[in-house]
């Protein structure tokens, strides 16, 4: 079943569906465009695939040589064009569909009963992206591999180097745990409705090796030093990194956020961890 423009209009229109502005909804109306994400995602029989955001099934359907298929879909009105797509391509048996808020589930708990290791293959809705792919890089080991659609704004986020306007806290976070590349752009005349912003095919591959660091330490100072980005790091972390740190961490105080890699932000936390209570100031 190839799901083109007009068979989008024509489920919408079945099942009186109106796309949601809040919800971020643009649903794909160009078969190329699926093929080409599902050919990216270089699927195999073995394969555990979650997809959130599955909306009438456009993506979902077309994931045929995994073994099985996790589709998330929030929106109760889109439940019905979902399961007719699947009962139509032969996908109903090996797909199972969640009515959930993708930013509600516990991935532990989650991942509890759905064992063994998966890949994330996804059109995400817009206003979730960014704090979804970083819950996920937090909190599930188990999604080696993420291909998704997003905003090209978020894309340029998440692969951004150091020392440009776009390295900030999402840039360090999802690069300590993935290596990232944007391997396509999408323009808006492939989506219904056309959405304003252009989009890009973000590729996330969970390294193998984490450095280890205390990320409750590490996260804290990246949401106060990014808190006053402007500003030299001696005096956004006054009170939490003294000159000890910065020396035993081999920084430059008067450094500013945007300045410091990954491995920076891993050493200055080590040394903070390291030093304890008495080498804050």
């Amino acid at each position: 079943m190839v799901i083109g423009v007009r068979e989008v209009q024509s489920i919408l229109e079945r099942h009186s569906i109106v796309p949601s502005r809040s919800l971020g909804q643009n649903f794909v109306t160009d078969p190329n465009i699926i093929r080409k994400i599902v050919k990216l995602a270089d699927l195999g029989p073995e394969d555990q695939v979650l997809e959130i955001g599955a909306g009438f099934g456009a993506l979902t359907c077309e994931l045929s040589q995994a073994k099985r298929v996790v589709a998330i879909e929030f929106d109760r009105y889109l439940l019905p064009a979902l399961e007719e797509t699947l009962e139509e391509t032969g996908m109903k048996e090996k797909t199972e569909i969640l009515h959930r808020d993708a930013m509600e589930i516990k991935w532990d708990e989650f991942f509890l009963r759905r064992t063994g290791n998966w890949k994330m293959v996804s059109n995400l809705p817009y206003n979730i992206s960014s704090p979804l792919l970083l819950d996920l890089l937090d909190h599930a080991p188990q999604v080696e591999q993420m291909l998704v659609m997003v905003q090209r704004e978020v894309g340029e986020r998440f692969v951004a180097e150091v020392g440009s306007s776009n390295y900030g806290i999402p840039s360090v976070k999802a690069q300590y745990w993935s290596e990232i590349s944007i391997i396509g752009q999408v323009p808006p005349k492939v989506f219904f409705p056309v959405p304003k912003v252009e989009s890009v095919l973000l590729k996330f591959t969970r390294r193998k090796t984490i450095e280890k660091v205390d990320l409750e330490t590490m996260w804290k100072l990246l949401k106060v030093g990014y808190g006053q980005r402007r500003k030299m790091l001696r005096k956004s972390l006054k009170g939490l990194v003294g000159t000890t740190g910065f020396n035993s961490a081999g920084l430059d105080p008067k450094s500013r956020p945007q300045d410091l890699t990954v491995n920076d932000w891993i050493s200055l936390a080590t040394a903070v961890e390291n030093a304890g209570h008495d080498g804050f100031e």
